[in-house]
């Protein structure tokens, strides 16, 4: 098993083949979900194997979105599956990354503790102080792909979100919950004093 090969192979692809309109699902936000990955397995618990292949599914997990701009997760399952399969992963592991990177697919639904951190993962944000300069990345390209118009909008949108969010892992609970309803009544307030 390759890990390193399957790492640069993939880096290297987001790095030239992402749409430039994709500013929130960008190469940075790759980066930095594979960081928190790594923070919260290691709070976690996870080692080894298990934490070879949750880098793998940050990594790949949002890769999809090179070629399709729907069910980006099934297009990130077929991109993953084929290089690792070259790189000497088994089918077994290949499908613990492709459950991992489903698991991530809104509504999130984790069936096990790898899929609850990289679902934390890939919505850290919420609750941490760069929740506006992200978002403000998530709202251009939502409107870059004619999802929404205006800023109240994606306001609006927020606050169903953030409603409806809870983190998965013992770790982000304690960490990132506060933060989160800070953010939320932020956004609360731009919407009622418009």
């Amino acid at each position: 098993m390759d890990y390193q090969g399957a790492k640069e192979y993939i880096l290297h692809r987001l790095s030239k083949e992402l749409p430039v309109k994709r500013t929130y699902h960008c190469f940075e936000h790759t980066m930095d979900v594979y960081s928190t990955v790594i923070d919260i397995a290691e709070k976690e618990g996870v080692e080894g194997e298990d934490l070879e292949l949750l880098k793998l599914a940050a990594l790949y997990h949002d890769c999809g979105f090179m070629v399709q701009d729907h069910e980006h997760e099934m297009a990130s399952c077929k991109i993953m599956r084929e290089k690792l399969i070259d790189l000497g992963y088994t089918e077994e592991a290949t499908n613990k990354v492709c459950s991992m990177v489903m698991s991530t697919k809104i509504p999130q639904m984790p069936k096990n503790l790898l899929d609850r951190i990289i679902c934390d993962a890939d919505l850290d944000y919420l609750g941490r102080n760069d929740f506006f300069l992200i978002g403000d990345t998530l709202f251009e390209e939502m409107k870059e792909y004619g999802m929404l118009n205006t800023f109240d909008e994606w306001n609006e949108i927020q606050v169903k979100f953030l409603e409806a969010h809870s983190y998965w892992t013992e770790t982000n609970r304690n960490t990132r919950t506060e933060k989160k309803a800070e953010n939320f009544q932020r956004v609360k307030d731009l919407l009622e004093n418009k």
